[in-house]
């Protein structure tokens, strides 16, 4: 018994190790599996809700193996047989736009045209929080270790922490005035970083509201931020065509991307994506800022956010067009 547990151990090991071999080849650029040509990316065009506003914005992978993305006064909902469900949320107008699942099994949202946040289950059931400034705009959403939900605050130029269990929500203003605060994640340091589009910033903010910003070039307009596989911070930069890293310890570098670059994910291959919001395509790249890939959504008007699906699909809303994308990166049998 005590040989078999061996072998059962040392197999482990290995395949352990062939997969992270894979992951990081497939990370430096290396061969990997055979990529789609042809055919990989289908539109679902979700039904029309009560707002006039009612292009897709945010997007995030849920609870129920599905996709969730919002419709402006609606919560909508892709199954794996791409068939969508809405919820109305209750607030007229709410203007929903960013979304972020919480490993709870619910999506949180932001309601950017009533200064709320909100909360929707598996099973449908939606509640709202307030922000302190009523004309917020909130944008990213970030759950922290210390139990409080910050969410970044375009139109009061603040990071709110809010108290999900009480509601109680306070907020700390970000430094360098009408700096449009947008994107937000935890790093790995356990900060939030978050984009300042207007300043042409990254901050960092502890969750004890110290504060650093670190400058890019003027007018780059960054947009979104995610922790990479390297534990760095990626983000894009439009008008500079550009997407950037930085370290925990603040180290920056860029990478020339064309296409204008707006949404960034990870996908489980352990490489970025990014929307071209000028080219209407999704490009793959590597942790050397290189472009391994890139795909057309055909008919996109303009790619707006992206996320990892399940598996190795990658989903896109294309809010000016009002559709969703599935991108299958890889060939069929992969």
């Amino acid at each position: 018994m005590r040989k078999l547990a061996l072998i059962t151990v040392a197999l482990a090991s290995t395949i352990a190790a062939m997969a992270l071999a894979a992951a990081h080849s497939s990370a430096a650029g290396g061969e990997g599996p055979p990529l789609c040509q042809t055919g990989c990316a289908t539109e679902i065009v979700p039904p029309v809700t009560a707002s006039r506003f009612s292009e897709p914005f945010g997007i995030t992978r849920g609870p129920l193996g599905s996709v969730w993305f919002s419709l402006a006064d609606a919560i909508g909902r892709v199954d794996q047989q791409s068939q969508v469900t809405t919820y109305p949320v209750p607030t007229p107008n709410a203007g929903v736009g960013w979304m972020t699942a919480h490993p709870e099994n619910s999506v949180w949202f932001a309601e950017r045209g009533s200064g709320k946040i909100g909360r929707i289950t598996a099973d449908g059931t939606l509640t709202e929080f307030s922000l302190p400034t009523a004309t917020a705009v909130p944008q990213g959403i970030v759950f922290a270790p210390d139990g409080n939900i910050y969410v970044t605050e375009q139109g009061a130029n603040a990071i709110a922490r809010l108290d999900p269990t009480t509601g109680a929500a306070t907020d700390i203003p970000v430094p360098t005035p009408n700096a449009t605060v947008q994107s937000g994640a935890l790093g790995p340091d356990g900060a939030i970083w978050f984009i300042e589009r207007s300043a042409a910033k990254v901050g960092r903010m502890t969750l004890d509201g110290h504060f650093t910003e670190y400058p890019l070039t003027p007018g780059a307009f960054p947009n979104r931020i995610v922790v990479g596989p390297d534990d760095a911070l990626w983000f894009t930069e439009l008008r500079a065509g550009k997407i950037g890293r930085i370290t925990t310890e603040g180290a920056l570098s860029e990478y020339p991307i064309a296409g204008g670059p707006v949404g960034i994910t990870v996908g489980k291959d352990r490489e970025l994506y990014v929307d071209l919001f000028n080219a209407g395509a999704v490009a793959r790249v590597n942790l050397n800022g290189e472009v391994t890939g890139q795909w057309a959504l055909p008919g996109a008007v303009g790619p707006l956010l992206i996320t990892t699906g399940f598996g190795l699909d990658i989903w896109v809303t294309d809010s000016f067009g009002g559709k969703i994308y599935r991108l299958t990166p890889y060939a069929a049998g992969s």
